[in-house]
């Protein structure tokens, strides 16, 4: 029999700020969204984004140490002890090996390339830092979280692009469910605003422009979307066998109770037409959970502010809702974060998690102009109060990768 397992603990390093500010700002329509300030954006047309600012890690991890990470393993880091004391969690000698960690990036240690690349070309071979590899690859953020916290349970990586924070959480959910955990510390981190990524991304047309108005830039489903525009950061949950969590009495944010992961197999950066993989992602994850359309009562949709996405997103979920789709309320909430690449699912699945907590739908922002082909409750511009039970969490990454979490509200 499966375990059941439910979340103790939420981190969050966002441009919108720690769990509580991104929530706050979130509500308040509050946007991370602005003029990048890490590097001269002169020749680009692009020239912005959602930074994560005022971010020190010293405040948790030792100089020296945090000197031999990338941002986005910094940032992982630091999410996941916020995490774990938001969870009062100790990781002891007895209990170590029964706790794991799952993180993945979609891009991993960019920033660190660039740098070492330049240095190789100006100053030769024998410069190069002999931490690069260390630092470059995206499964550093796991083992840098179990080296931090000394977690000696399962301990992986997962790349699935834009899908990656869910899919990780996805995958630690399965490990409790058999049996092979007792807690998992679950999320994905990126730092990827960088001259070459931003570079490539506006190669791909996938940005906005809306330089003049960057917190209107990310317009989800709105009718003058544009593409999105890159965010940074990280999100690590605590998921916990429900048992073994009653036991310490941890307080519960909420359960999850279904995943569900496919693949496109039709093209790297476009979804399949109608979105085929997702409807059936989604339907996986219904059918996990054991659980009837009609009960979901929120969906926090990848909703990128790109034209297909936006469009064939909402294709696939009133192919799976039906005439329920229209009842539903569809929030993106990318609008306000940017999106944050491999851990954009993560943030989300709190968001969700929080939403379910509170009875609070966050809105979806910068939604102006109807587009006819993006007809669902998309909640525009103002918080929602709600009776939410069950939640949907969707992510569809580059690669043909879709990935969706269902979680279920904890108590009263």
């Amino acid at each position: 029999m499966s375990k059941r397992v439910v979340v103790t603990g939420i981190g969050v390093v966002s441009p919108l700020g720690n769990k509580e500010q991104l929530w706050q700002n979130l509500l308040a329509g509050e946007s991370g969204i602005g003029l990048i300030s890490r590097f001269d954006t002169s020749d680009f047309p692009v020239k912005i984004a959602a930074e994560v600012k005022d971010f020190d890690p010293a405040e948790y991890i030792d100089r020296k140490d945090a000197r031999r990470m990338d941002p986005f393993c910094q940032y992982a880091v630091v999410a996941a002890l916020d995490s774990l004391r938001d969870a009062e969690l100790e990781i002891t000698d007895e209990n170590a090996c029964r706790v794991g960690v799952i993180v993945g990036s979609g891009i991993g240690g960019i920033q660190t390339l660039e740098t070492q690349a330049k240095v190789l070309e100006e100053r030769g071979p024998g410069r190069v830092s002999p931490f690069f590899v260390p630092m470059l690859i995206p499964d550093m953020a796991s083992g840098q979280i179990a080296i931090a916290t000394g977690a000696k349970g399962p301990n992986s990586c997962t790349v699935t692009a834009c899908a990656t924070g869910t899919n990780a959480i996805g995958d630690a959910f399965r490990v409790i469910s058999r049996g092979n955990a007792d807690v998992m510390l679950a999320g994905g981190a990126e730092a990827a605003i960088t001259p070459l990524a931003l570079a490539g991304f506006m190669a791909a047309r996938a940005l906005s422009t809306r330089n003049e108005d960057p917190k209107r830039a990310s317009r989800p489903f709105d009718l003058e979307r544009d593409g999105f525009v890159m965010g940074e950061g990280s999100c690590i949950l605590v998921l916990e066998e429900l048992e073994h969590a009653k036991a310490r009495g941890a307080k519960i944010y909420g359960e999850i109770i279904g995943f569900g992961s496919t693949g496109d197999a039709y093209h790297i950066t476009s979804p399949a037409p109608d979105h085929e993989g997702a409807q059936r992602a989604m339907k996986e994850a219904l059918a996990d959970a054991n659980i009837l359309p009609e009960q979901v009562d929120y969906i926090n949709a990848h909703g990128t502010s790109t034209e297909y996405n936006d469009k064939y997103e909402t294709i696939a979920i009133k192919a799976v809702f039906g005439e329920e789709a229209y009842q539903i309320p569809v929030t993106s909430t990318k609008a306000l974060t940017g999106h944050l690449l491999g851990a954009a699912g993560a943030v989300e699945a709190a968001i969700c998690l929080l939403a379910l907590k509170n009875q609070v739908i966050p809105g979806t922002y910068n939604y102006e102009n109807p587009d006819p082909e993006c007809d669902l409750d998309y909640v525009p511009n103002q918080s929602r109060k709600a009776n939410l039970e069950v939640a949907m969490s969707n992510s569809f990454g580059f690669g043909g990768h879709n990935s969706v979490l269902v979680f279920k509200r904890w108590g009263n």
